[in-house]
């Protein structure tokens, strides 16, 4: 999963992030709910983070201006404020969860998977290109019944391009799509997870698709007869 972490404690902010990312999902920190804002509204996140208490935009705000603009995220509040009250005004603003502090990771991981199971539910069936099939709701791939073993960004990667056969990809879009804002992205960076990728596939014996250099524009995967 794509996560995005609003938190102004550092310390908690640089925790969850380095256990989210042990667990291979790829993870964005924002320290106020401004910044929580722009990086919401810049990147395509399954899962939002959210303390409540939170400079420049307080989390309830900030939760109701996501689902006013529509945003597809699961939100999971994070408080330190654990009356009834506090929950309803939580929950009545759009989150999906809510989680009071303090809390171990145990219980945060347990949490979050049981959102992705909700998530996942409501996921896309599975991609069939001849011999390889992508499962979203496991996040799974096999070519010709045989698991293809990914990193998380090659996954993404992949059933990114199954999504949008025969469109021209362009670096820009991958980058949104694959790395934290503060990450370093260049094109030679994004050619190496390409080549890789290109390189599993055909290791499996993939006949079903191909990714292809579009010359100055990007990359465009073409279904194989």
């Amino acid at each position: 999963m794509r996560i995005l972490i609003v938190e102004d404690d550092d310390r908690i902010a640089r925790s969850l992030a380095r256990d989210l990312r042990h667990q291979h999902h790829i993870v964005d920190v924002a320290r106020d709910g401004l910044e929580g804002w722009n990086y919401a509204e810049a990147g395509n996140f399954d899962l939002i983070l959210l303390d409540l208490m939170l400079p420049k935009l307080d989390g309830v705000t900030l939760c109701k201006r996501l689902r006013q603009a529509h945003s597809p995220a699961l939100i999971l509040m994070l408080t330190a404020k654990d009356t009834t009250e506090d929950k309803v005004i939580g929950l009545d603003a759009g989150a999906d969860d809510y989680l009071v502090k303090p809390f171990t990771l145990e219980e945060l991981s347990a949490r979050i998977r049981a959102l992705a199971r909700r998530y996942r539910e409501l996921a896309p069936p599975c991609l069939v290109y001849g011999d390889l099939v992508l499962n979203p709701a496991a996040q799974r791939v096999t070519v010709q019944g045989q698991p293809l073993h990914l990193t998380p960004k090659e996954y993404v990667l992949l059933e990114y391009f199954l999504n949008h056969p025969h469109h021209v990809v362009s670096r820009s879009v991958l980058r949104d799509k694959l790395w934290k804002f503060d990450e370093e992205s260049g094109d030679n960076t994004i050619k190496t997870h390409i080549t890789n990728l290109r390189h599993k596939l055909k290791a499996a014996g993939c006949k079903a698709i191909a990714i292809k250099n579009v010359y100055g524009m990007g990359y465009c995967l073409e279904l194989l007869d």
